[in-house]
């Protein structure tokens, strides 16, 4: 299935998960938020905030054809 992601702040990387335009990846059936940050190579404790079809959600998370996440770092006073 396809998902959406994209990164905000420091953890815009254009390769893997840019702020611009939304990366589209395949996940497995049973995949996860977490699955995900890790197949990004992107450390758990660099993300404050997850967004999945904006709402805030944990990592824990399942994911689902076409959702659309974003990851954004803690920035100031987050």
């Amino acid at each position: 299935m396809k998902v959406k992601v994209k990164c905000f702040a420091t953890l815009a990387d254009a390769d893997t998960c840019d702020y611009k335009d939304s990366i589209e990846y395949d996940v497995s059936e049973s995949a996860t938020v977490d699955s995900l940050v890790d197949r990004l190579n992107i450390a758990k404790e660099e993300i404050k905030i997850v967004f999945r079809n904006n709402k805030v959600v944990d990592f824990d998370t399942p994911l689902a054809e076409g959702d659309q996440l974003g990851f954004a770092p803690a920035v100031g006073a987050m």
